[in-house]
């Protein structure tokens, strides 16, 4: 575990976690197609831990108290934190873990997923215990379950990633190593969203009209493979043309709305070389692809003047 990931004093233990976006195969990566994620290093999660006796207890903006009388909302993160302490053969109790997050919930950012590693880290940092990739992949996995019901696997991958991650279920993943600066705008719509239920919706959906629904999920693969091909080619027009070919499939599978599509079509007549929703959707944020660093500013000023709530322009970075 590095040392920017997780510290420790005597009385305190930290510890981090960036979040994430879905570049491309969302909803499809679930049904056993590839997806493409990013680090998104401009939001994360800071967990810190302190010896307070007593029982375990949470202080976060969207909770504060014991651990046991939690919400069931946050039953994911409890059942995490219990399973941790479990390992690292810890009692329960004398514990204060305060979560501080830059990331907005319920936008596809990988909000639970960061919450949980970042708490993993700063508990086995604060009992000085070494964490294997393995095992923080398996915890941060239980929390998880519990936001997204069956969870692909690829937030808890991606936040523990400095590179972009080629997911596929069941199959070894890979780093895709870009090959020009990508420049990206996320915005976000405002609204919520609840992946859990957008991949139940998309679920629904195919027991309804499976060939229909199994055509669009293996387009929305097929396209994935493209992107990955134009990232590791340096193309920027080919992946804008796979950003709006996935999006176009999303609308079919019913998890965008008005609100995620006037962002799109905003950012596209702007000159976006391709622009969809990133995460589950119907609500939560987009994912524009800007032509520079120039363009990427002024992509940025035109979506907070059309009133994105919030609006991050960031670069994936070329890689060796």
């Amino acid at each position: 575990m590095s040392a920017e990931k997780a510290t420790t004093s005597e009385q305190t233990a930290i510890g981090i976690a960036h979040s994430k976006l879905i570049l491309i195969g969302e909803h499809a990566v679930v049904h056993g197609q590839p997806a493409i994620a990013i680090p998104f290093p401009l939001v994360g999660v800071e967990s810190v831990i302190d010896n307070v006796p007593g029982a375990v207890k949470i202080d976060s903006t969207f909770y504060h108290g014991p651990l046991e009388s939690a919400p069931e909302s946050l039953a994911g993160i409890v059942n995490c934190i219990k399973a941790a302490l479990r390992e690292l053969n810890l009692p329960c109790k004398d514990l204060l873990i305060r979560i501080k997050s830059s990331i907005p919930p319920g936008k596809g950012l990988g909000s639970s997923a960061s919450v949980a590693i970042a708490v993993i880290r700063s508990l086995y940092a604060y009992a000085d215990q070494q964490l294997s990739e393995e095992e923080l992949l398996k915890l941060a996995n239980i929390s998880e379950t519990y936001a997204h019901g069956a969870p692909s696997g690829i937030d808890t991958l991606t936040i523990t990633s400095g590179s972009p991650v080629w997911y596929e279920k069941e199959r070894p993943f890979y780093f895709i190593q870009p090959k020009t600066d990508f420049h990206f705008v996320v915005a976000d719509s405002g609204r919520m969203g609840d992946t859990r239920l957008a991949v139940e919706s998309v679920a629904d959906l195919f027991k309804s009209a499976p060939k229909k629904i199994q055509a669009s999920l293996n387009k929305i693969g097929e396209i994935t493979h493209q992107a990955r091909r134009a990232l590791e080619k340096a193309s920027k027009h080919l992946l804008g043309k796979t950003l709006n070919e996935a999006q176009k499939e999303l609308e079919a599978l019913g998890v965008s709305d008005a609100g995620l599509n006037r962002l799109i079509y905003l950012a596209r007549r702007e000159g976006a070389l391709g622009a969809k929703l990133t995460g589950g959707g119907n609500g939560g944020c987009i994912i524009a692809l800007a032509r520079n660093e120039e363009h990427s500013r002024q992509l940025s000023d035109k979506l907070r003047k059309f009133g994105a709530h919030a609006v991050w322009p960031f670069v994936l970075r070329k890689q060796n």
